[in-house]
């Protein structure tokens, strides 16, 4: 960086003397300014600082004396250096009067330029020292605001790091703790099935490792769809819904857990429809959710209300119960991820703190909003969505035609695993429901199989020694006898990626392990009617 110039006034009634004190003095960065008489003095001291003023003590008007007392009055100016330039006599009493005016030295007439050229060279270097000097305490100052603006970031980093290790654990603990609910009853369960020879209590056994099953395989699915929506990879698949139908899908999933805590759910939903334009299955998620969490947290025999009100260009969907309610505190907080009301109440059921997170999310990636409203603990609470309906309603709502009674044809599967007791169990399960199944657990093993038999349905794992899933599909699709055969990707991943690939492939369905019976029945009677549908 180009240091600033050093600035010298030069004061005397005579042009001559000034140029010849200019000449003299004349040195980079060095500026000289001129005045020939006190006043104009005065007037280039108000706007520029120096580093050295050269007065001549005899001027008309005011003389040097007077104008370095002015000068000494004066805040901004009294600082400067002042040198007389004189040719009086050398006599003691004018010398005495000159310091006492505020001179540091002295320069008899006619002037000796090296003497003239050394005096001020020093006031010169000591100007540029205490430039450097004030530089310096400019950039410790800085330096020192930059330190302790760091250094509060990072207490505050350290402080948010101590507060997320802190949820961390809570929330690891948490998560064992509700892993090992649901898994510790089912392992009892199997327990029970091997010595039990009663039928009533193995159907009683089976219903309840079903249902502690659906509840891990939903904390499960939350986690991943929280990290799935915080990294952008979920995708929605829009189409036109009746609100009507997202309640009804929202209250079958939910009626399990509405049951066990003998609640009651009164719906105030309009009959006639209501349409969005939205992800059906992330909107029954939604609803859903809402009345998991009120089911949870409020005492066994209490009030649901779920109610649908059109407002404005859109339509508010609320779930309020009689429960535990939220303390004023915790409402702000109350979407955050992992944040939890007191678990220690005996009426919460447990949960990750993960719920209303996704329901904020998957709201907000349809265009929506949601809130939170409780008078305090133990009044209850209020949740609700607000969604835009949507300007378009389908021509005609498309109705099932009436069964004709005739039972549907069993289908021949080959499931390929190489996991081998989830081949062996989806046999069994289908075999159960009356269809024909042969098992493979390898690729190679799996195309020669189809060759032979030429399946109906094909269920196929991904991640196969030999060929790979994606692999048979495509290999088997390009053969003409397979061009009626249903092909579906049986995984664990289940990321909006891995559905593209496996359509890609050539796939027809992509199902995610562990399987849904009811929803893959529902898949098996949909591809049992295409299949009657062709004959």
């Amino acid at each position: 960086m180009p240091k600033k110039p050093v600035h010298f006034l030069l004061v005397d009634d005579l042009e001559e003397n000034l140029i010849s004190l200019e000449g003299l003095l004349r040195r980079d960065n060095l500026v000289l300014m001129k005045a020939r008489s006190g006043t104009e003095a005065l007037e280039l001291l108000l706007q520029y600082d120096f580093a050295l003023a050269l007065l001549d003590v005899q001027m008309p008007g005011m003389d040097g004396f007077e104008l370095a007392e002015l000068m000494r009055g004066t805040a901004r100016t009294n600082r400067i250096p002042i040198i007389f330039l004189t040719a009086g006599a050398h006599d003691r009493q004018r010398r005495f009067h000159g310091y006492e005016a505020g001179a540091v030295d002295f320069i008899y007439k006619p002037i000796e330029p090296d003497v003239l050229r050394s005096k001020t060279g020093v006031f010169y270097d000591l100007y540029r020292q205490q430039q450097e000097l004030q530089s310096q305490r400019d950039e410790l100052a800085i330096s020192s605001g930059e330190n302790q603006r760091l250094l509060g970031e990072s207490r505050s980093y350290a402080d948010q790091l101590r507060e997320a290790d802190r949820r961390k654990d809570e929330f690891l603990a948490t998560l064992a703790h509700e892993l090992r609910n649901p898994l510790a009853p089912i392992r009892n369960g199997l327990q029970i099935l091997r010595m039990s020879k009663d039928e009533t209590m193995s159907a009683n056994v089976r219903d309840m490792m079903d249902r502690q099953l659906s509840h891990l395989v939903r904390l499960i699915d939350d986690l991943l769809d929280v990290s799935r929506i915080s990294e952008g990879k979920i995708a929605l698949r829009r189409g036109l819904i009746s609100v009507q139908s997202a309640v009804d899908s929202a209250v079958e999933v939910s009626k399990p857990l509405i049951e066990a805590g003998r609640h009651h759910l009164t719906l105030d939903v309009p009959s006639a429809p209501l349409w969005l334009s939205a992800d059906p299955i992330r909107i029954a998620q939604i609803i859903s959710n809402l009345l998991n969490n009120a089911a949870k947290y409020t005492p066994q025999g209490g009030q649901l209300r779920l109610s649908v009100v059109v407002e404005g260009a859109g339509v508010s969907i609320g779930v309020t119960d009689n429960g535990i309610g939220i303390s004023p505190d915790m409402l702000p907080r109350i979407f955050d991820l992992f944040t939890q009301v007191d678990h220690r109440k005996e009426q919460a059921q447990g949960g990750l703190g993960i719920g209303l997170a996704l329901v904020k999310q998957l709201v907000a990636m349809h265009g929506g909003t949601v809130r939170a409203e409780s008078a305090g603990l133990e009044k209850g609470s209020t949740f609700t969505i607000w969604l835009p309906l949507s300007d378009q309603a389908p021509a005609d709502v498309l109705q099932e035609g009436p069964d004709d009674g005739a039972p549907a044809r069993a289908l021949e599967f080959l499931v390929i695993d190489d996991n081998v007791p989830s081949a062996q169990t989806t046999g069994l399960m289908l075999e159960m429901i009356g269809h024909k199944v042969t098992i493979a657990h390898d690729g190679l093993a799996a195309v020669e199989l189809a060759k032979k038999i030429h399946p109906d349905v094909m269920l196929l794992d991904i991640g196969l020694p030999g060929l790979n899933g994606y692999e048979v599909c495509k290999k088997l699709k390009a053969m003409p006898d397979f061009t009626g055969t249903v092909f579906i990707a049986q995984t664990g991943w289940g990321q909006e990626s891995d559905k593209k690939q496996a359509f890609e492939a050539g796939f027809d369905h992509h199902i995610v392990k562990p399987i849904s019976f009811q929803e893959f029945s529902g898949l098996l009677r949909g591809i049992q009617r295409a299949k009657a549908d062709a004959r």
